[in-house]
């Protein structure tokens, strides 16, 4: 099957039993694809001793390190057009991960599929709690300028919140909602951005924003916030204090499988799509962890296809909480995540910025 047919598939609405089967065979396809296609992945799998897997946890993963470290490729470079990067503090490397159309077409399409689940099938006006300073360099994209230009296709028309020295634009902001009063309105940033930024300095005004209808959707930047002690159910009651009637959705992804995000339901759950998955380990020996119990995180995605990407440990803690029975109706695996896994690198898509 290839993935335009997957993508018409809801992006919810299969069970765990039925994306494991197609899983398998599909992912085993990719890995062998990109054995061919990648001399260092394939001396990788060499390492590993890999022939074959009766299972979706027995394919071989990659740290998600190796991608600050090595150049993974899997198609002529020549095909190349973007080059997305992780964000890092200064000294750091970062992750380097290679788009050819196909694969990047594929990641905006899978984006419109889960995200539309959410907010509904028509573009809105938008609200970006960023500045647009970020989207400039469209040829090297970092996790920030990735996820605001991903998220903008969404958008009848946007706005960004926060000029080009990150202050905000409260009569821009106002005028923009009293325009759109009568209609549904997204917001779209990254957590401690929108806490620094925007809440913070709708705070320190005494200004509030009296939205009648809108969602706003963020992800990454938790370090900083629970530094400040701030949690999940703190950072929402905040924001709707000086937003009014708005629904807060947090996602989880990660630059080195961009397009395949975890979305956040109702029910405070995050939710592996019908394009994506997850498997948490424990950290000692890598075997699957059972529901309720805290382990690393794999992420796993059909969509990668210029790169080795469709099998990841990532540097995140987090726990399965149930599988196919979420009380919001939406099939699959979902779950939380826990936090950083101790004395890994530190590094988030907003935790980076210093004014």
């Amino acid at each position: 099957m290839n993935y335009e047919k997957i993508l018409k598939l809801e992006p919810f609405g299969i069970t765990q039993a039925e994306k494991e089967s197609l899983f398998l065979g599909e992912l085993t396809k990719l890995i062998e694809f990109h054995r061919k296609n990648c001399e260092k992945y394939n001396k990788i799998l060499q390492t590993f001793g890999y022939e074959s897997a009766q299972s979706v946890s027995d394919l071989p993963f990659l740290p998600a390190r190796i991608f600050k470290e090595s150049e993974l490729i899997s198609v002529p470079k020549e095909e190349i057009f973007k080059t997305m990067t992780s964000s890092g503090t200064t000294g750091q490397k970062v992750s380097k991960i290679f788009l050819d159309r196909d694969t990047a077409a594929n990641q905006q399409k899978t984006l419109t599929r889960i995200v539309s689940n959410f907010t509904g099938k028509n573009r809105l006006p938008m609200i970006i709690i960023d500045s647009p300073s970020v989207i400039k360099n469209r040829a090297m994209f970092s996790a920030r300028g990735a996820g605001i230009l991903g998220f903008s296709i969404f958008a009848r028309k946007k706005i960004f919140a926060l000029d080009e020295n990150m202050n905000l634009n409260f009569s821009v902001l106002k005028e923009f909602i009293s325009e759109h009063k009568n209609e549904k309105i997204i917001l779209f940033g990254f957590t401690f951005m929108i806490w620094q930024y925007f809440y913070k300095a709708l705070k320190s005004i005494g200004e509030n924003l009296f939205m009648k209808d809108a969602i706003l959707i963020h992800g990454g930047g938790w370090k900083k916030l629970a530094n400040e002690k701030v949690s999940s159910m703190e950072f929402k009651a905040a924001l709707k204090d000086v937003c009014g009637n708005i629904a807060v959705s947090d996602y989880y992804g990660m630059v080195e499988q961009t397009g395949c995000i975890y979305m956040e339901c109702e029910k405070g759950h995050l939710h592996a799509s019908t394009y994506s998955d997850i498997i948490i380990r424990k950290p000692h020996d890598f075997s699957v962890c059972n529901i309720g119990e805290n382990g690393i995180i794999q992420v796993i995605s059909l969509l990668p296809k210029s790169y080795p990407g469709n099998l990841i440990l990532t540097e995140d803690e987090g726990e399965l909480l149930g599988i196919d029975n979420c009380p919001c109706g939406r099939k699959g695996k979902y779950f939380r995540v826990n936090g950083r896994i101790k004395n890994a690198e530190i590094r988030g898509c907003s935790d980076t910025f210093n004014r």
